[in-house]
């Protein structure tokens, strides 16, 4: 009986020490796991905190520094061609370098990821479609960041004329006799040479579509409501080419 009492207390001791060896290995990997997941968590953070500390090397851009920054920037930033992506289909974009501080500005915008998120917010077929804007909260927070109070003097000393696919600045209309630009948003034209008496000499033209003429067709003819603004959200996403 005493040797079955000592084996029964040895069976006993035995499992009960494997079921604790087991749970105990159980906890080291979950907190491993956490704090993998905290380290890669901080990595993040760490790069977040770098690429916001980057993009504020530049200055807010105001009517008193634009042209100077502007000029400065396009110096050291020379390309003309864009890509402007949607779920319709790529447009692309030649810049004029006639039009430099518009080609300058359009390219800081691109560089620093104004246009993503934004939307083709206004399509109107025959006509144009306006990119740019969006009802999004990042939106706003992109303008204030980078200077929501400047305009863009005019460049229309070239003469040029809107034809079907050239990129112009959207205008600011109240209290702007010198046709100055809103930096934030552009249109693409596509109506007939009949609806331009308006347009010429009013905007600067700053661009023309070299490929995806066929995109801006299909988003100018999108379901829209009453304010032109489509019925389902074109979303931008744009990089530069070269």
């Amino acid at each position: 009986m005493k040797y079955l009492l000592y084996l029964s207390v040895g069976l006993i001791f035995f499992f009960t020490s494997c079921e604790d060896k087991k749970n105990t290995s159980a906890v080291p990997s979950e907190v491993t796991s956490e704090a993998e997941k905290n380290s890669e968590e901080k990595n993040d953070i760490s790069e977040e905190k770098a690429s916001a500390k980057q993009k504020r090397t530049y200055p807010e851009i105001t009517n008193q520094n634009m042209v100077e920054f502007l000029t400065k920037y396009g110096a050291e930033n020379p390309e003309t061609e864009v890509l402007v992506s949607t779920q319709h289909g790529d447009i692309e974009i030649e810049l004029y370098r006639d039009t430099p501080l518009h080609r300058a500005n359009f390219i800081y915008l691109v560089k620093q990821k104004y246009f993503d998120g934004s939307f083709f917010h206004r399509v109107v077929p025959n006509f144009i479609i306006q990119g740019g804007n969006s009802d999004n909260v990042k939106t706003t927070k992109k303008r204030a960041a980078i200077g929501n109070a400047y305009l863009l003097p005019a460049e229309l000393e070239n003469g040029r004329k809107h034809s079907y696919g050239t990129v112009s600045g959207a205008k600011e209309y109240r209290e702007n006799p010198d046709n100055r630009t809103a930096p934030f948003e552009f249109f693409i034209f596509l109506g007939p040479q009949s609806s331009t008496g308006h347009l010429n000499g009013n905007y600067t033209i700053f661009g023309k579509v070299t490929k995806g003429m066929d995109v801006v067709e299909k988003i100018a003819n999108l379901p829209a409501d009453e304010g032109d603004w489509p019925l389902q959200n074109v979303y931008i996403k744009a990089e530069v080419l070269q």
